[in-house]
């Protein structure tokens, strides 16, 4: 497995090696002992799978506050998409900043993304599968979310983009009280 820092502490991006002949392929696409060997100790406690019917739609920006924070490992099981990463962390040097990379069942690419960043992407095909395991349980009491087009990222979106009542409802980044702070 290829690992990959970002100009985001914290943010990893993770390519496994695919294993390949006239039938197909074979990959690893999670090894907890892989990851120890590199520094990085999660416990990972639920997957969870989606589809996105559209192209051009976004799903994000999205984060789970203390106590209930995940740490969440996003793959594209089909199709592709824009998978991006933003730093909340009260009183980090990169507070604000984004890092945004494309995944796609082709490339076989992985997203880290710690807890105190915001998570989203956008689709860029139709029907397009996105699987991710998190280390923590899904708690509504703690579902956050930062308008999409509030940080600065370049989505490279044609059009307008397909959203959730709730993601059209966020609230700026600018107008957004963290609840993470950096521990530097």
């Amino acid at each position: 497995m290829k690992i990959d820092a970002t100009p985001l502490e914290g943010v990893i991006l993770l390519t496994p090696a695919r294993f390949g002949d006239e039938r197909g392929f074979f990959s690893e696409s999670y090894s907890k002992r892989v990851l120890a060997d590199h520094g990085i100790t999660l416990d990972f406690v639920q997957d969870n799978h989606s589809l996105s019917a559209r192209s051009g739609t976004i799903r994000g920006l999205h984060f789970q506050a203390p106590p209930s924070a995940q740490d969440k490992l996003v793959r594209c099981g089909r199709g592709s998409l824009f998978d991006v990463a933003v730093d909340i962390r009260k009183g980090s040097p990169t507070y604000g900043q984004w890092f945004g990379a494309e995944l796609s069942f082709e490339n076989g690419r992985q997203l880290l993304v710690p807890k105190g960043f915001l998570h989203g992407f956008l689709t860029r095909e139709p029907d397009t599968e996105i699987i991710y395991k998190c280390t923590d349980f899904y708690d509504q009491q703690a579902d956050g979310a930062v308008r999409w087009d509030s940080c600065g990222i370049d989505w490279g979106v044609e059009g307008t983009p397909l959203l959730s009542p709730k993601d059209e409802a966020a609230p700026a980044l600018a107008d957004f009280d963290s609840p993470f702070t950096y521990e530097g």
